[in-house]
């Protein structure tokens, strides 16, 4: 059975702490909560997050008593000196390495097929059980075969501001070739279109396929992620804002042929909170969601 990997880190900072996390459903529930009874609906048995040492106490008392009867939970801690090896932290590092970094802290307690998933962000129970369906499977003498969900950018974009996004190509076989950052992407209409840095609109028709940081890996993409984050310490670790990202491993690994990435289309809306007005429309989404039957009224955790 495949296990979820949590990236928790960053709620505390965002958040000022667990207790201020806002709640999207009638009951108190946070994102989170949907996103692990989806898990569990879909066939996941084990759950680690990866989280801050200083939230350890928080999170336990608030989120890992939720779900402990449910589903086998456990912690990780993302420090700034977790899996740096050798390399000496530079005084004005504050916090730690990114995503990528976040998934390598879990190379010794990963054995198996694994999603991994932003704890703060909503996926859509379909796209649980796409991603639990498909699989992943090793190289065996040739390219490791990982998986992506691609969810359709109009239903990821805000209506309240620009936001980053991995806009994906792809061949034929909805086999991910590259992931290009967009950073500045505007919702118009049914579409939407991208600053660059000459402020110039460049339009998007929404259909595109994006990366939400919701992928399927297998345990061999942590020896990549090991060689890949000693290699970007030393040439980038003595910038103190230099982030080593998922998307950018995925990226080389493809280039050198050492990874097929497949695309899981999903027509589920992705939805997070990157603007304060966005917490009013992820709560009118849950809403939805439960009128229409797709989560009942009081979320009974890990149920």
């Amino acid at each position: 059975m495949p296990t979820l990997l949590i990236m928790a880190a960053g709620i505390g900072s965002r958040y000022g702490g667990l207790k201020q996390i806002d709640p999207v459903g009638p009951n108190g529930e946070i994102i989170i909560d949907y996103s692990i009874h989806d898990a569990i609906r879909a066939g996941f048995d084990k759950a680690v997050f990866v989280i801050r040492k200083e939230m350890e106490k928080a999170f336990c008392d608030e989120i890992i008593k939720r779900y402990e009867s449910a589903i086998d939970c456990s912690l990780l801690f993302q420090e700034i000196d977790s899996s740096v090896g050798r390399f000496e932290v530079p005084p004005g590092r504050t916090k730690p390495w990114g995503t990528g970094h976040a998934v390598l802290v879990a190379a010794d307690r990963i054995n198996e097929p694994f999603a991994v998933i932003n704890a703060d962000d909503y996926y859509g129970a379909r796209s649980f059980k796409i991603l639990a369906d498909r699989g992943v499977s090793a190289g065996d003498g040739g390219p490791d075969r990982y998986a992506m969900v691609g969810y359709q950018l109009r239903n990821t974009l805000s209506e309240h501001g620009h936001v980053s996004r991995g806009v994906c190509a792809h061949d034929r076989a909805m086999r991910l070739k590259k992931i290009v950052e967009r950073t500045r992407v505007v919702k118009s209409g049914a579409g939407a279109y991208f600053l660059d840095d000459e402020e110039n609109k460049n339009p998007l028709t929404g259909g595109e396929f994006v990366s939400m940081n919701l992928w399927g890996f297998g345990p061999s993409i942590f020896g990549h992620l090991e060689k890949r984050f000693a290699a970007f310490l030393a040439e980038r670790g003595g910038d103190p804002k230099a982030e080593f990202y998922i998307p950018t491993v995925v990226d080389g690994l493809i280039g050198e042929g050492r990874a097929v990435v497949d695309i899981l289309p999903t027509d589920d809306v992705w939805f997070g909170v990157t603007y304060k007005e966005d917490r009013a429309v992820a709560r009118e989404k849950i809403a939805h969601l439960i009128a229409n039957g797709t989560y009942p009224e009081k979320l009974h955790h890990g149920s």
